[in-house]
């Protein structure tokens, strides 16, 4: 009997991606243990480690997404992975700052995580969350059930003006010209970079 395998997955970043993996593995005879953004452990009793390793690798290469190799892309996903889960939620409320908290939730220093994120993404942290928050800001706007002053305070922006900025900044227009155009495009939390 095999051991169970774990492996780690770049850009997998929602629950549908987790529901699709898990059935198409299931289809393949592989058990999969556990399943979590970004982490995938199996098992199948009947399959050699290679086996097992040939057919994860291709279903997920089939989904878009790919095994990570090193430590330190591991790391990168996991910083991704509690960024995007920050935002599963809102009222967004931040009681420690985002570096405090990747480092504590990472036991590692700020700063080490920070050097490596850029190296391996070619952005900041802070850029990268800014993206993260401006693709949500999207998403309200499309439901229509939050004013402006509303989003800016789910997402804990320190004022409206601050959140307008920003969404400028990132997406080249207006709130309210982004709003008033219903040409929506968004990003999958997979593309942002």
């Amino acid at each position: 009997m095999t051991q169970p395998k774990e492996f780690w997955v770049k850009n997998m970043v929602c629950s549908r991606c987790l529901k699709v993996i898990k059935q198409e593995l299931q289809e393949l005879g592989i058990t999969v243990l556990s399943l979590e953004l970004g982490k995938l452990l199996v098992e199948a009793p009947d399959l050699s480690k290679a086996q097992i390793n040939q057919e994860v690798t291709q279903v997920l290469h089939a989904n878009g997404f790919e095994i990570v190799k090193s430590e330190e892309e591991m790391l990168v996903e996991r910083i991704k992975i509690i960024l995007i889960e920050q935002l599963d939620e809102l009222p967004l409320t931040l009681k420690v700052k985002t570096s405090e908290h990747l480092s504590s939730s990472l036991h590692r220093d700020y700063k080490a995580l920070s050097k490596l994120f850029s190296s391996k993404e070619k952005t900041t942290i802070e850029k990268y969350f800014i993206k993260l928050k401006i693709e949500k800001v999207k998403e309200l706007i499309q439901l229509k059930q939050h004013s402006f002053s509303d989003i800016g305070y789910l997402l804990d922006y320190s004022s409206v003006n601050h959140l307008s900025r920003q969404f400028k900044d990132v997406v080249g227009m207006s709130m309210t010209d982004y709003k008033n155009t219903e040409n929506w495009k968004r990003n999958y939390y997979d593309e942002i970079m």
